[in-house]
């Protein structure tokens, strides 16, 4: 078994949609990013790249590169997932924590567990997602971002 560890983090701004998980959740502020900006599939991306020893996200899916403009994170979680299972390596669990001082997340997390597993092929129950706020402190406790937190454990299959 390995672990792997992922953290993101995004802007917040006003005419984007706020993408978590891969829902699509109603905010005024949604994240900024070169592609759909999804900091908790991003963070969780990185984690799958480090168990598996492929790089990080920037690696696999370059900022600035055009066929990844606007491109939907969940997409790009499939991409990595079919390159893990390429491998013959399995994905055990998943454990992500969102750092965001609003909206409040708790009426999402079963649409986003649900999402996840989805797309990873695991069911939904080694699945958590998690969100805290920053009290008011730093950029997330201004509400000028946010960012996650993300576990994984993997197996060589």
């Amino acid at each position: 078994m390995r672990v792997g560890f992922g953290y993101d983090s995004h802007r917040l701004v006003e005419g984007k949609d706020l993408v978590l998980c891969g829902v699509r959740i109603p905010s005024p502020l949604g994240l900024e990013g070169w592609s759909d900006a999804d900091v908790a599939i991003h963070a969780l991306i990185d984690a799958l790249c480090g168990a598996a020893s492929i790089g990080d996200i920037g690696t696999l899916f370059p900022p600035g590169d055009p066929a990844h403009r606007g491109i939907s994170s969940r997409v790009m979680l499939e991409q990595v997932v079919a390159t893990l299972s390429s491998r013959h390596i399995g994905i055990g669990n998943v454990d992500i924590t969102v750092v965001i001082e609003e909206p409040r997340l708790s009426p999402y997390f079963t649409a986003m567990r649900s999402s996840l597993a989805s797309v990873i092929g695991i069911p939904v129950e080694r699945v958590s997602v998690k969100a805290k706020t920053n009290d008011g402190m730093g950029f997330i406790g201004r509400v000028e971002g946010a960012a996650a937190f993300a576990v994984v454990t993997v197996s060589d299959g």
